[in-house]
């Protein structure tokens, strides 16, 4: 099941299945109009399924505009270093434990939104990401239990603005900026995503500078969420970055840099396409 987060011309977000080239709005029924009031439902998810199989979908696709499955999530957390690749283009030791660093929630945006190049620096990068989405409240979550805490997988773009992020040993600065955390294009649930075996790209301007797959992720989704849980509970809504692998244009040589008029696109198996362009900030 495809979870979406949609918005019709200049109407308010709503929530919704995608279905047969269509959307089944679950609002219309009665279910909660936002992604995280619907995971916070002990049987939002249930609920959703069951509508999706039953009625048709009533919004054309082509008339909705879609957002970021989660648009304001009360926690955004990130995993650094977590692909060996990266790790060794980064010229960092394998990580003993998970990296974990914050990003604003504010950063967060959807698919076909504008990456803002920033006023105060030119040196921002790309970084491909799997991102999942927790779904119940979690507190010392073992590895094998995760995946029933897990609301479902999408595609991420974990923007990085390089000379920033480095700026101080927690990365936050660099990684927050407005509009630095695309993520999308929906929601996939975990029955429908093999997710130790994704196969994970990114093309800027057509041109693929990251190609791997999620088999090479030094802790996966269960390891993440017994490490994340264990020092605080995790929310439904919470999303979480797992780490890019190699091909980011900072490691480069010399370093290449995303500009304005490029258009950045994310593409991980079973979970759609995140395609954004690359703009000045507005004034």
């Amino acid at each position: 099941m495809k979870l979406v987060t949609f918005r019709i011309a200049d109407g308010d977000a709503c929530v919704g299945v995608l279905a047969d080239g269509g959307i089944v709005d679950l609002s219309a029924a009665g279910l909660p109009a936002s992604m995280t009031g619907l995971l916070s439902l002990e049987d939002g998810i249930t609920r959703a399924r069951e509508m999706a199989g039953s009625v048709a979908a009533t919004v054309p696709l082509c008339e909705a505009t879609l957002l970021a499955p989660v648009p304001n999530p009360r926690k955004v957390l990130a995993i650094g270093l977590n692909y060996r690749d990266h790790a060794e283009e980064s010229g960092q030791p394998i990580p003993q434990r998970p990296v974990v660093f914050a990003k604003m929630p504010g950063c967060i945006t959807g698919p076909g939104a504008p990456v803002y190049m920033p006023r105060v620096s030119r040196a921002v990068d790309w970084e491909g990401e799997l991102c999942f989405v927790i779904g119940r409240r979690a507190r010392y979550v073992k590895a094998d239990d995760a995946e029933h805490y897990v609301a479902g997988y999408m595609c991420g773009n974990d923007v990085s603005v390089r000379d920033w992020q480095f700026h101080s040993p927690t990365w936050t600065m660099g990684k927050s900026f407005d509009s630095h955390g695309p993520i999308g294009p929906w929601l996939v649930t975990p029955d429908e995503v093999d997710v130790g075996h994704l196969q994970v790209q990114t093309f800027v301007n057509g041109e693929r500078k990251q190609y791997s797959n999620t088999e090479q992720l030094i802790f996966g989704v269960g390891p993440i969420v017994e490490y994340l849980s264990a020092g605080f509970t995790l929310e439904p809504g919470d999303v979480v970055f797992t780490g890019t692998p190699a091909g980011v244009g900072g490691a480069m040589k010399p370093p290449q840099f995303l500009k304005a008029g490029d258009t950045v696109r994310i593409e991980i198996t079973g979970l759609g396409v995140l395609e954004n362009p690359v703009v000045d900030e507005p004034a």
